[in-house]
């Protein structure tokens, strides 16, 4: 952490304090006092293990419910001193203890009891003054609550910026604006409703109800917290499980997943085309231009055969310059037509690729072969991957870019 970071932070803190000593007003009974004290303490921290957490460079924000603006407006600036104090330093002793403190974590500790005392300090003589005239106004207190939370949010925001600025994190207006807008109207929503309710309790003295509120709250939002998360480790599963099964330079499935599509497809009977193809001459491509030239053909390939499947089809990368595909939902006739529609496609199609600074273009062609037949104990697909590939070894012999295909229909 910078100096002039330290040096903003301590001045908050005092400023703040500075703010609450000046009040000099715990309006209740110091016995009411120490009970929300410890009431709000309790759920505040047992909610602390809720947040989320998120990194601007090199510093770590805490985002949770926050029930400061119902206990200053409650107990006024010298109690919110008191009992943000109490929180902080209890937080900063149990990341201590549990090794996940940050380095700066003490000069946290002023900077979040500066911060919450001041903004919250602000926003309870902006109370004070206005809550007469929002009384007349239909859901005024409502009205009151939400303005309030969004000067919290503005100002929790504009300290949060200039830290940022000192520490290098923030370095233009597009980022201020965008930190600034990431404060969403739900959350500010659902800060007001929760602070006001707790207000409302608190005045009433009513502890039964004021318990139970905190304690539903903390259900709800630990049921969102755990949604939450399982979406997040589903939607991070499935990016990993992406990565896995995709081929990085074609985009397209790569042979891990076609070995887990032949165990599935074995399951079954149905008849399907294995065809195995594989590009004429790619070595002469490679040795004539380069292997990024090479890469960029495979891509076009890929791309081009990738173009004609319908739905149900397969296309994986099996090898260097070969791939497989899965052609179902048709029978011998039309997957041999399917097949050869495919061949003249790539043998009609060019690669645009750039060669020592010029533009050049570059006709290839491919050899398949298709082993088509049902599914069954008997021969499975790994079986039929390789008879496939006999039949394109055959397509070569015979001359390269030609189509080599075997209907072995068997019905058990």
């Amino acid at each position: 952490m910078t100096n002039r970071a330290r040096i903003f932070i301590y001045i908050l803190f005092i400023a703040a304090a500075a703010l609450a000593f000046w009040s000099n007003r715990v309006p209740l009974q110091n016995t009411f006092f120490i009970k929300a004290v410890i009431l709000y303490w309790f759920f505040s921290t047992l909610y602390f293990h809720l947040r989320t957490m998120s990194r601007k460079g090199n510093v770590t924000l805490d985002y949770g419910m926050n029930y400061s603006l119902s206990f200053v407006m409650f107990s006024g600036p010298l109690g919110i001193l008191i009992f943000e104090s109490i929180y902080r330093f209890s937080n900063y002793f149990y990341k201590k203890i549990t090794k996940t403190a940050d380095p700066d974590e003490f000069e946290h500790i002023f900077y979040n009891v500066g911060s919450f005392v001041f903004q919250n300090t602000i926003s309870y003589y902006v109370f004070q003054s206005l809550q007469q005239y929002f009384q007349a106004i239909p859901f005024g207190f409502w009205i009151l609550m939400f303005f309030l939370a969004t000067i919290n949010a503005v100002i929790s925001d504009t300290f949060l910026t200039i830290i940022f600025y000192y520490l290098g994190e923030i370095k233009s207006r597009e980022e201020v604006f965008h930190f600034f807008k990431s404060r969403s109207i739900p959350d500010l929503g659902k800060i007001s409703f929760t602070n006001g309710m707790l207000f409302v309790f608190l005045q009433e003295g009513n502890w039964e109800i004021l318990i139970s509120f905190f304690i539903l709250n903390y259900l709800v939002n630990h049921s969102f917290i755990e949604k939450a998360q399982y979406l997040q480790n589903k939607l991070e599963r499935d990016q990993f499980e992406q990565m896995a099964y995709t081929d990085f330079l074609t985009g397209i499935s790569n042979r891990a997943l076609m070995d887990k599509k032949m165990a599935e497809l074995n399951q079954g009977n149905e008849p399907i085309g294995i065809v195995v193809t594989d590009l004429d001459k790619f070595k002469i491509i490679n040795d004539t231009y380069n292997h990024a030239v090479g890469d960029r053909v495979i891509q076009h390939f890929a791309a081009t055969l990738n173009s004609y499947l319908n739905q149900g089809d397969f296309l994986f990368r099996s090898g260097g310059e070969e791939f497989t595909l899965f052609l179902r939902n048709r029978d011998y006739d039309q997957t041999v037509a399917f097949v050869e529609k495919i061949r003249q496609g790539v043998e009609n199609s060019q690669v645009l690729a750039e060669f020592n600074g010029e533009n050049v273009s570059i006709p290839y062609t491919a050899s398949f072969g298709l082993y088509f037949y049902d599914v069954t104990e008997n021969i499975s697909m790994e079986k039929g991957y390789i008879y496939a590939d006999q039949l394109l070894l055959q397509s070569k012999q015979h001359g390269r870019n030609q189509l080599s295909a075997k209907n072995e229909l068997i019905h058990i």
